[in-house]
């Protein structure tokens, strides 16, 4: 496999696209199997034009691409700045395009694009959606249902804040709406890692009541209860920390005998009944399920992320990746520019990073992908 990428912050949309395409030509030629283009909200309007650019210049077998609030390419990440970012692969097989749509009915949703062959046991689906147009938690679970469970990652695009305004790109088509992907061939054995960015807080304790979405007792008390004990037991910098954005992690597993990092979901606490004595989460919790309190803030994120990608390379350095992050994570989690994009880059041999802010971010915990919140979610290619 090869691999490639370039960045341009050029304002003028065609200087940018010149600039990062002939920086992929120079890495790998034309024609790689692969292409993924990130686009800042800046060149919004040109995108039809820079997609056909890359199309033209560089004929990739499959081009997939997306808006973003903020781009990733190297060790950079351009926020509130016109950028273009452009990836490539040669694969040892090829990769395949992916068209998803959605259509509420009186039934239900009513998906398009997505059967049981769009992916083959071991191989991986890369998925760009508006989330205005597109249930992404939907379409994952979905897939997830699956056996064996496609593995999905990928990100939201965020470059709007209404619907009509992303930009999605599938080889020659832009479309606003739902999703594109690709799927990656089982011999690109890609590396998949999610930092949730959170650190647990008190001890895992069984849900022995909740409906739906609501926790009511934790380990036989009430879930509120159960809150306040942690809080108490806490120092004064971890109160603040909860106080700031507190979480409960969602065991994936239930089989283990401990619990560590990756092995919960994260999700947010939403609300507290102090009549009741329960705690609402942002998804539905099983009785019998295990949990526990976490807490999120940079120096978390920062810990969780390195030491993921520190395990992936436990092998050596990989060869390339795909980064897509939180637009809450940023300068705006971590109070400096590029920390996603740096530590990504520092598991690289070479500067052939590519990456988007997300409004959502999907990849794997356990066997099974969900779509994420303050994540980092990377796709990490080596050279087989």
């Amino acid at each position: 496999m090869a691999f490639a990428s370039a960045l341009s912050v050029h304002p003028d949309a065609a200087t940018a696209t010149g600039e990062a395409v002939g920086q992929v030509l120079e890495q790998v030629g034309a024609g790689p199997d692969l292409a993924v283009l990130f686009c800042s909200p800046h060149h919004v309007d040109a995108v039809a034009d820079i997609a056909a650019t890359v199309r033209a210049l560089l004929d990739p077998g499959v081009l997939v691409g997306s808006t973003a609030v903020a781009v990733v390419g190297g060790a950079r990440e351009v926020e509130d700045e016109p950028a273009v970012a452009l990836w490539a692969a040669r694969l040892p097989a090829p990769a395949r395009p992916v068209r998803v749509t959605a259509a509420r009915t009186p039934s239900g949703t009513a998906v398009g694009g997505l059967t049981a062959d769009t992916c083959r046991p071991g191989e991986v689906l890369v998925l760009l959606a508006d989330p205005f147009s597109l249930p992404v938690d939907e379409i994952v679970e979905l897939l997830g249902r699956l056996d064996p469970p496609v593995p999905v990652v990928g990100g939201a695009a965020s470059a709007a804040r209404g619907p009509g305004g992303n930009r999605l790109v599938l080889d020659g088509n832009v479309v606003t709406d739902g999703g594109v992907g690709a799927v990656l061939p089982v011999e690109a054995a890609p590396t998949l890692v999610v930092s949730q960015g959170c650190r647990p807080i008190g001890e895992p304790m069984i849900v022995t009541q909740a409906e739906r979405n609501a926790l009511v007792e934790l380990a036989g008390r009430p879930a509120l209860d159960r809150l306040e004990e942690v809080v108490a037991a806490a120092g004064p910098d971890e109160r603040a920390k909860l106080a700031a954005g507190l979480h409960v992690g969602i065991a994936v597993d239930e089989h283990r005998a401990t619990f560590g990092r990756g092995d919960f979901l994260v999700r947010n606490v939403v609300g507290a009944d102090a009549e009741s004595r329960a705690l609402a989460v942002g998804d539905r919790v099983e009785v019998g399920t295990t949990v526990q309190f976490q807490v999120r803030d940079a120096e978390a994120a920062d810990e969780d992320l390195r030491a993921l990608l520190t395990l992936a390379a436990a092998d050596g350095p990989a060869d390339a990746a795909l980064v897509f992050t939180c637009n809450g994570r940023g300068t705006h989690l971590f109070g400096e520019p590029d920390h996603d994009a740096r530590a990504v880059d520092a598991v690289v041999r070479s500067p052939t990073v590519a990456g988007m802010f997300c409004a959502g971010e999907i990849g794997p915990v356990g066997r099974r992908s969900f779509v994420h919140g303050f994540t980092a979610s990377v796709v990490l290619f080596r050279d087989r």
